[in-house]
């Protein structure tokens, strides 16, 4: 999906997912860790895990003032197979009305199709997990720790109605917050220019992420009238004499092996392009969080500053207020100097990644296009031989 799928872990820790099982209304990751670190019990071992420990993993990360720093690797997306299922059940409901190669084609069809988002569900919570693995601090953390090594259930349940209450709130006040803060002055030329870059550029690719979905949504929909045109042609043969029902089969099996061919090259869209322009989304989204969580540590330090200023005029609680200074300009300073660390390495993986699966897409679509041609030429040639 990114560069990180493939060197994501570093030598003392590497961590995937070596197995999942889908249920009804839940999937469970078997997660496998290899380590050197004398942090952990064992060498090596595995745990079970659910999407809700995913994301309480991620929230702890989130909520802890130690790692305001650095930009949190965003939670994998909620696991949705409910149309896929959807679609298997309509299936089922509407055997009867189909032939039995129709009904088996359709079948393999969505079936492949689920299998696909189950890999891609797969993928993302590996990757998540990947980038917390290959990271120097953030691998360190005990949450981390037990989320890897504890064999037992976390226990993680969903927020009640009062905690997404207050969740809601945050995420309105957070985002008043920036508002307010993105005309904030700065006092460093290079956190200005990152922070205009990424308000900039996390609405780009946000546009860009919608309009990659409708592309590989025309395509699905390209698919779905070629084997629509197909199925029409092979009823067709079916009541026309036999010289004509040959060729109208040869017309139909060329509109299916388009679908064929479309479906790889809606696969591969999906995959080389969507798929990065959706996490890299997300990481910039969590990037331009760390930027706001800075401009927020500048802003209690001036307020500091003031606060300092007022008790020396007033010739009370001075202590207090040269402490509570010095503790945010450390925090500032602190934060300052691992933004700079992280925005680094986000613009390296940014370029990698996004360098090698456009290569990797453009590369396969020079392969499609080539069997998209011979699939073309060779159902022409079928269709002038000479019928028996």
């Amino acid at each position: 999906m990114t560069e990180e799928s493939a060197d994501s872990t570093n030598n003392a820790l590497a961590v995937d997912i070596s197995d999942a099982l889908s249920e009804k209304d839940k999937v469970k990751f078997t997660i496998h860790t290899k380590t050197t670190l004398p942090l952990f019990r064992e060498p090596e071992f595995s745990v079970v895990r659910e999407h809700e420990e995913f994301v309480w993993l991620h929230d702890c990360y989130e909520d802890n003032e130690e790692f305001a720093g650095h930009i949190i690797p965003a939670a994998p997306p909620k696991p949705n197979f409910e149309t896929s299922r959807d679609k298997l059940q309509k299936l089922g409901e509407g055997e009867n009305s189909m032939t039995k190669e129709e009904f088996a084609q359709m079948k393999q069809e969505l079936e492949a199709e689920y299998l696909a988002t189950f890999k891609k569900t797969v993928a993302l919570h590996e990757l998540f997990l990947c980038r917390l693995a290959s990271h120097p601090i953030l691998c360190n953390f005990h949450n981390f720790r037990v989320f890897l090594e504890y064999d037992q259930d976390l226990n993680v349940r969903g927020k009640n109605k009062k905690e997404k209450l207050d969740q809601l709130i945050r995420n309105v006040s957070m985002t008043m917050d920036e508002t307010m803060l993105a005309n904030y002055k700065e006092v460093d030329d290079y956190f200005e220019q990152q922070k205009s870059f990424f308000v900039e550029y996390t609405q780009k690719i946000k546009d860009a992420t919608f309009k990659g979905d409708k592309v590989v949504k025309s395509n699905k929909n390209v698919s779905e009238d070629y084997s629509k045109i197909g199925q029409a042609f092979i009823a067709l043969a079916a009541v026309e004499t036999s010289q004509l029902e040959t060729f109208l089969q040869k017309f139909a099996q060329g509109f299916l092996g388009l679908k064929k061919l479309e479906n790889r090259i809606t696969a591969d869209a999906d995959l080389k392009l969507c798929d990065v322009l959706h996490y890299f989304y997300r990481d910039s989204t969590e990037a331009k969080n760390l930027l706001f969580r800075r401009l927020r540590s500048l802003s209690d330090f001036e307020s500091s500053n003031r606060a300092l200023e007022k008790s020396r005029i007033k010739g009370k609680d001075v202590v207090q207020a040269e402490n509570d200074q010095i503790s945010a300009k450390e925090k500032f300073q602190k934060l300052s100097e691992l933004a700079k660390i992280e925005l680094k390495d986000f613009k390296e993986r940014r370029i990698t990644g996004f360098r090698k699966n456009l290569i990797e897409l453009a590369e396969l679509q020079i392969k499609h296009s080539k069997s998209l041609v011979q699939h073309i030429e060779n159902t022409l040639d079928s269709l002038v031989e000479p019928q028996p």
